[in-house]
């Protein structure tokens, strides 16, 4: 069993970030961010909890699996409940009875995402003709971006409303996160380069109309309202001049932290993060939007990024995909029918201590929903795992050590399947 992670209110006279070990000749570090409700030792994985909760399980399993923080989306939040209710809760952790540090995200991603008919992912690919009016194939054009703000509809019903960096922070205010994000344009890689110039001045604009309002309301709340720390977003696409031009101009800005967003191709995920944490202050975090594959999470953290967070280890687990030590499989597969072995045997997380594979087997052919609890119980451990993993690497100077020992078997599976495909096409 995990021993849970009781967070305790940080000392409000520390620095909220402090670096304490580095990679040598790299950007990548290990450090603490210190907030109201806790601290975050970093590198950290940061789980999804959308609409205030990690789907199909309960916060104290978040808790006892290791999670330290939970992000939650504003744009969600704001149509469902509503910003009001959590407020009147006493905010997102306490809605969601999380004792932690919370983020949430400026709902900008899923403003846009959803907004152009895209429910899950946006096109990443360069491959398809550059066009700015980025529609998905049979879908309607929900939102509408201009030099103030966004106008959408709603993806729930339809009604029609208008986020600006004015109105997400004042959701994310009455959210009460620790740590608060600016509202920013998302592009994606067939936009044009004219259309991402045109981009990455506009979420600067935005983002000094964000730290504005966060002043205005800072300043206005009650004395005993716990301190948010906002976060500005780096856009810029694939382009390094674009990408460095976005991180200078936050950096001269009186951001707490820095969130690296938007489109970027896998291969150049650790190029591009290396662009942008060579221009941010070394004082502030790093946040990196979206990625949790462990090849990725390694790239960024050497490029220089504190935290991540990302949606699939839950979504995947719902799906029936599992993580292991040796890699990823379907746990629908015929093979795990009969066979009374753990996930992955050296896992410690609640599932594998408990359940077999021929049983987490059965639940998702019987279509029981503890199917989902207990396969996102153990995915979202996995990668916050492998995250605490890479933080005490750096810290003990085994970080490239690590890496090569956790790829190489991680991978393996994936590499010998495409040598047998590739015999059987000879």
């Amino acid at each position: 069993m995990i021993a849970p992670n009781t967070a305790r209110p940080s000392d409000s006279s520390a620095p909220f970030f402090t670096v304490e070990a580095e990679l040598p000749g790299r950007l990548g570090r290990a450090g603490t961010i210190r907030t109201p409700h806790g601290d975050i030792h970093t590198p950290a994985f940061i789980p999804v909890g959308t609409q205030a909760t990690v789907k199909a399980v309960l916060p104290e399993a978040m808790r006892e699996l290791g999670a330290q923080a939970i992000l939650a989306n504003a744009y969600h939040l704001y149509l469902q409940p509503g910003p009001d209710i959590v407020a009147e809760a006493g905010g997102l952790g306490a809605f969601m009875n999380w004792p932690g540090p919370t983020f949430t995200d400026s709902g900008g991603f899923q403003v846009l995402s959803l907004g152009a008919g895209f429910r899950k992912v946006l096109a990443m690919d360069t491959e398809r003709v550059q066009a700015d009016d980025i529609i998905a194939e049979g879908k309607e054009r929900l939102a509408a971006v201009d030099d103030d703000g966004v106008t959408f509809r709603s993806h729930l019903d339809g009604s029609t409303h208008r986020f600006t960096p004015e109105v997400s922070i004042g959701i994310q205010h009455r959210l009460g996160a620790d740590i608060i994000f600016a509202f920013d344009e998302l592009t994606t890689l067939v936009n044009t380069r004219g259309y991402q110039e045109q981009s990455v001045r506009r979420t600067h604009a935005w983002a000094l109309r964000c730290l504005a309002e966060h002043r205005r309301l800072a300043d206005a709340a009650a004395a005993d309202k716990p301190r948010q720390a906002l976060f500005g977003v780096v856009q810029g696409a694939q382009y390094e001049d674009l990408r460095r031009q976005a991180a200078r101009g936050l950096a001269e800005l009186d951001f707490d932290g820095f969130g690296i967003g938007g489109a970027l191709e896998k291969q150049n995920l650790a190029t591009i993060v290396g662009w942008v944490c060579s221009e941010l202050p070394a004082d502030k975090p790093r946040h990196m939007l979206g990625i949790s594959e462990p090849d990725d999470l390694f790239a960024a953290v050497a490029a220089g990024a504190d935290t991540f967070d990302c949606v699939s280890p839950s979504r995947v687990a719902r799906n029936a995909a599992v993580y292991s030590a040796t890699g990823r499989y379907n746990i629908t597969n015929a093979r795990y029918r009969r066979d009374f072995n753990p996930i992955d045997a050296e896992c410690g997380c609640y599932t594998c201590a408990h359940y077999t594979r021929a049983y987490l087997h059965h639940l998702f052919k019987a279509k029981e929903l503890l199917s989902a609890t207990l396969c996102t119980i153990h995915n979202e451990r996995f990668i916050v795992r492998l995250v605490d993993q890479i933080r005490a690497a750096i810290r003990a100077g085994e970080f490239d050590e690590l890496r090569a020992h956790v790829l190489g078997r991680y991978y393996a599976r994936s590499s010998a399947q495409r040598d047998e495909r590739a015999e059987k096409c000879e």
